[in-house]
């Protein structure tokens, strides 16, 4: 674009080059100011017990983190929180992608709360994806009216490869939520499968949420997922899909009959809801109250507990087996070489196995 004012006609004029423009950054900031500082372990678990969310969250990270000196820095805290644990009701929900969960979690957060009070801590595990190693973590977007409320906590946590690991860390996340003063704890799986059996080790009360109308009624009686379940709730009924829902309940109770007894003595129901319209919603936490009641009453409540923690003791030690095998430096360097002879037909699988874990233990005992 030509400007007029450089024509030879206006060469009596001049034009001004203008103002510098100032900095965006403010001049008088002081960086200092806004450094974290970073709070010793005392510090974090003083924060926690009087409700603090924001140490709170700063205390899941740092559980999460993958980091040795951070994971020390964790166990502290876990450890000295944890006398003040366990006074809380932990539930477990569970069902396959698109029936529902988030939004059920929604009504049923904002139900508790306005009926029983106290706080609700929310921990979603979300999927990690295989390739770039990313997660949405995008629950709390469809808890609209929950992450609202004050005495709601909601923290997603991604899988990152490791639904073991993850899980882990959940049951460790749940002990500092119930030392915040979180009287419910909710438990979100992913919903593929093997999560709802490490859900289940942690929770008291295990809800799967199952849909109607989807096809093959059939596919959701799955005899590990309705074994581990104490309840069942059919979600969706409303609109043309009451007398669906109504029909696949009918289904699940007589399927359930034929399921051995659990340990518990307490025979699950099935209910239907719609989390959507809320509708429901009362009668399904009427069930997990009465379960509750039930199993405090016969004892199995405080013997599930202690069963959990011994299995967690077992699944860290397995976890700190693997993690030692291979961050090896022997055993990394002789991976690749058992990996070739295998891939080339030289040697089974299995005697690579036994061969590089015959390597780790003759180190060890060396």
């Amino acid at each position: 674009m030509e400007h007029p004012e450089n024509n030879k006609e206006y060469k009596g004029l001049t034009v001004n080059s203008g103002i510098q423009q100032p900095s965006i950054i403010n001049p008088y900031l002081n960086r200092k100011s806004f450094r974290r500082k970073e709070m010793t372990a005392g510090e974090m678990v003083e924060g926690i017990l009087k409700g603090n969310i924001t140490i709170l969250s700063q205390a899941v990270t740092l559980v999460e983190s993958v980091n040795p000196a951070h994971q020390a820095k964790a166990q502290e805290v876990i450890e000295k929180c944890l006398p003040f644990s366990g006074n809380s009701i932990r539930v477990g929900i569970s069902g396959v992608p698109g029936a529902g969960k988030s939004t059920s979690i929604d009504q049923f957060g904002c139900h508790l709360l306005d009926k029983h009070g106290g706080k609700l801590a929310v921990l979603a595990i979300d999927p990690s994806s295989e390739r770039t190693k990313g997660s949405i973590l995008g629950d709390k977007t469809r808890m609209e009216k929950l992450s609202q409320r004050r005495e709601a906590f909601i923290r997603p946590s991604p899988t990152a490869g490791s639904l073991g690991g993850v899980a882990r860390k959940t049951r460790e996340s749940i002990i500092l939520c119930e030392a915040a003063g979180f009287d419910k704890v909710f438990v979100e799986t992913v919903g593929v499968g093997q999560s709802e059996t490490a859900c289940h080790s942690m929770v008291d009360f295990f809800l799967l949420i199952q849909l109607a109308g989807t096809g093959d009624e059939l596919q959701g009686i799955k005899r590990g997922i309705m074994e581990i379940s104490d309840g069942i709730a059919i979600n969706k009924c409303d609109g043309n899909n009451v007398d669906k829902c109504h029909s696949a309940a009918t289904n699940f109770r007589n399927a359930l009959h034929f399921f051995p007894k659990p340990e518990s003595g307490w025979l699950p129901k099935v209910l239907c809801y719609s989390g959507f319209y809320g509708t429901g919603i009362e009668e399904v936490w009427n069930m997990v109250y009465e379960y509750i009641d039930f199993v405090k009453k016969n004892g199995y409540f405080d013997y599930r507990r202690n069963e959990q923690s011994k299995y967690w003791m077992y699944e860290t030690i397995n976890e700190s087996l693997r993690n030692s095998f291979y961050n090896d430096a022997t055993i990394e360097q002789r991976m690749t070489e058992s990996e070739q002879k295998v891939l080339q037909g030289r040697q089974t699988s299995f005697a690579a196995a036994n061969e590089l874990l015959k390597l780790y233990f003759d180190k060890l005992k060396s």
